[in-house]
């Protein structure tokens, strides 16, 4: 701790110099005319002869990424909102007060800088520096070779840190507000009614997981975290709200994975009059538009693998069973019926968990371009619709891509007698020890009791969809600030404490 111990009493001696020469440690509102990367967007393109014929006066501001001092100049990088710009110091081209707070400047404290565009010999774009203020002092030494930090750890728990070295960091969330804008356009645009619902629940539904529970003091009443806010969504399309969607924070009290965090950011939409195949053709040409406004393009790499959202594919949940089973020898889509054979196959005892277990295993990791995978079975999907044709699957697909699920949607359920019925055969499940089953929830089938036109319904997870566009290996590269077991005694700000003056 002694290195850090020294450091920290040198930043503070230069907090004490820096305020002698008249400048606040820590200032106010600086005053600019561009961003760096508006000044680089528009004054790139300028020559040195026309930069010194029109001389373009600027002020911008920026953390220090390199400092290079050479006698009585030196050039410093400035970074802001991902981009860098160079400026020039001189001696005898600043106040003498502001030269000496140069000459205390360390790499990562925080300044504004006002001046004139130029050139270097070497023809880099740099702002001639006539005036220099101090707005922020960085206490805590960057990591080494900070550009570029790649410690996983320090960057899922420091990410003001990664943000700082990282570049692409900033692209993928910059990226992942363009995916959530692209949607809410869309949809809009369709005549969808964007809503908010509860995300603390009395009763918790709408999906198989385990929930959050909380308690609010006054009414003396336990909650939960919302799992989906499905079932508050379709009590609006009861109510007349035809087309509404919710972008919404989801909590599921459930493992992490590269694919699971236990707080996570959905789409959900409903639309009346409209059944899983409408859903479908919904699906592709949001999702092909999202892909074009997040990434320029249709067609996105992922770990190596192309997705092209130009060209879905369709199969139904046995097909893709028997397309991908290993081995020269395929199952017959009589084999994948047959409740014998099934469970000759698999774990599961009921025959549409078993088909499920095996689609999972065999089916879903080779689903790398798009696809929507539809016919899910009863026993799982408890808030769809039955088949007409085939009372053992349900009007209900998955969109899959990159080998991981994305979207899930169907025909929404709106028999309130089959509902509740639905409803019992899942406290079933929970009284067999299914800890993610539905619970019953009286309230939505009165809901259903009032009469909820037919309509299709879906939901798409904006995080996994930001890694498949974004090339991100895991859910954590996409969420700012994912779950992290505690760190515990933070040494070095304790520090901070010890060593002030």
């Amino acid at each position: 701790m002694a290195l850090e111990d020294e450091l920290l009493r040198q930043r503070h001696q230069r907090i004490a110099q820096i305020q002698q020469l008249g400048f606040a440690p820590y200032g106010h509102a600086f005053d600019f005319t561009h961003t760096i990367p508006r000044l680089l967007a528009g004054y790139s393109a300028k020559t040195a002869e026309e930069l010194a014929g029109d001389p373009i006066r600027v002020r911008i501001a920026g953390r220090i990424q390199t400092i290079r001092r050479m006698g009585k100049a030196g050039f410093l990088h400035l970074q802001q909102e991902g981009e860098k710009l160079q400026i020039y110091i001189k001696k005898d081209a600043l106040p003498e007060n502001e030269y000496k707070l140069y000459e205390l400047l360390d790499t990562g404290d925080i300044v504004g800088a006002a001046g004139y565009l130029f050139r270097t010999k070497t023809g880099e774009l740099t702002i001639h520096v006539e005036q220099l203020v101090f707005l922020s002092k960085i206490m805590l030494a960057l990591p080494e070779k900070w550009h570029g930090l790649e410690d996983i750890e320090t960057r899922y728990r420091q990410r003001y840190l990664d943000l700082i070295a990282n570049p692409d960091v900033r692209r993928i969330f910059v990226t992942r507000a363009n995916i959530v804008r692209s949607f809410r356009r869309q949809l809009d645009s369709r005549g969808f009614l964007e809503v908010e619902t509860p995300m603390m629940q009395p009763l918790y539904g709408g999906a198989a997981a385990r929930p959050f529970v909380t308690h609010h003091n006054t009414l003396d009443l336990d909650l939960y975290l919302r799992i989906a806010p499905e079932l508050y969504l379709k009590r609006l399309v009861v109510g007349g709200l035809e087309r509404v969607y919710e972008i919404n924070r989801n909590f599921r009290n459930e493992g992490i994975s590269t694919q699971h965090n236990p707080e996570f950011t959905m789409l959900e939409f409903y639309q009346a009059y409209a059944d899983f195949r409408v859903m479908m053709q919904l699906t592709e040409e949001l999702l092909r538009q999202v892909a074009i406004d997040a990434t320029g393009s249709p067609r996105v790499s992922y770990q190596g693998l192309s997705a092209d959202f130009d060209h879905f594919n369709r199969l139904s949940m046995r097909e893709a069973v028997i397309e991908f089973w290993p081995g020269a020898t395929k199952p017959s889509l009589d084999n994948v019926k047959d409740p014998e054979w099934l469970s000759l196959h698999s774990k599961e005892k009921s025959p549409g968990a078993a088909l499920v277990e095996l689609f999972e295993e065999y089916a879903e990791p080779n689903l790398t371009n798009p696809t929507i995978v539809h016919g899910f079975p009863v026993e799982i999907s408890p808030l769809s619709k039955t088949n007409p044709e085939d009372p053992s699957i349900v009007d209900r697909f998955e969109v899959f891509a990159g080998g991981v699920e994305i979207g899930n949607a169907f025909t929404e359920l709106n028999d309130p007698q089959e509902q509740r019925r639905r409803f019992e055969m899942q406290l079933a499940r929970k009284a067999a020890g299914d800890q993610e089953a539905h619970v019953m929830d009286e309230d939505y089938i009165r809901a259903l009791s009032y009469g909820m036109p037919p309509a299709g319904g879906e939901g798409i997870g904006i995080d996994r969809l930001t890694m498949l566009l974004t090339n991100s290996k895991s859910i954590r590269d996409v969420i700012l600030f994912p779950l992290l077991r505690p760190e515990g005694e933070i040494g070095l700000v304790a520090k901070l404490r010890e060593v002030a003056p």
